[in-house]
């Protein structure tokens, strides 16, 4: 599987970083999960993530659904090591998805925390808050 052209992912800082444009739905989580989890089985190491929510329109997504997913990532991590995932969340309807994904992956290996700037997510991170705001291609 390719990079998708919302993915960079950064060897260096053990980082990828998905910036999600337009609608955000089904389909476009589907990808991402496969992308990630293929990675994870051909490398054999995780990445930290930071998704940046800032650039979608709206989402297209039940609660039912991202209960679902955040169960399928909680289960998927269990007995492996521990990745932040990081969420740049600009506003209160995105918000909730991402609280609800936070609240089910709770006491896993899978750290989700949502932030509102930059700076923030990238010292969570332990990595330079230039990196999480460029939006070049693969480092």
């Amino acid at each position: 599987m390719s990079l998708p052209p919302d993915v960079q992912c950064v060897d260096a800082a053990q980082l990828l970083v998905w910036r999600p444009c337009g609608i955000l739905d089904q389909r476009k989580v589907d990808k991402i999960i496969a992308f990630v989890t293929e990675q994870e089985n051909k490398f054999g190491k995780s990445f930290n993530r930071f998704t940046d929510i800032s650039r979608l329109d709206s989402v297209d997504l039940s609660f039912n659904y991202v209960f679902h997913v955040a169960l399928y990532r909680r289960l998927s991590r269990r007995g492996r090591t521990i990745i932040k995932s990081a969420f740049l969340v600009p506003n209160a309807e995105v918000s909730r998805y991402i609280k609800l994904h936070a609240l089910l992956t709770d006491h896993s290996p899978l750290k989700v925390r949502i932030f509102k700037e930059y700076a923030a997510a990238a010292k969570w991170l332990g990595v330079p808050v230039e990196l999480l705001k460029s939006s070049g291609a693969t480092v």
